[in-house]
């Protein structure tokens, strides 16, 4: 589902990031909620690729609907 989402210890701190490069899920999200578009961000970080930006608000998203449980505690 999220294949362009990578985490490694050795890259930004294992922080979430685009196919293993120094650019993090965060970076992205925050670049569009200040209005920046995808052209616009393609344009600023010519490695990125649409898919990769899709993905990762598609990413925080499912973060946001807790989809994805990396911070859930166990069932009391």
């Amino acid at each position: 589902m999220f294949d362009r989402i990578t985490f490694d210890t050795s890259i930004m701190g294992g922080r979430a990031s685009i196919r293993g490069m120094r650019i993090t899920v965060a970076l992205v999200v925050n670049l569009v909620a200040n209005g920046m578009s995808t052209d616009d961000i393609i344009r600023e970080y010519p490695e990125l690729e649409s898919e990769d930006i899709r993905q990762a608000l598609q990413y925080a998203s499912a973060l946001a609907n807790e989809e994805i449980g990396f911070f859930k505690s166990p069932a009391a």
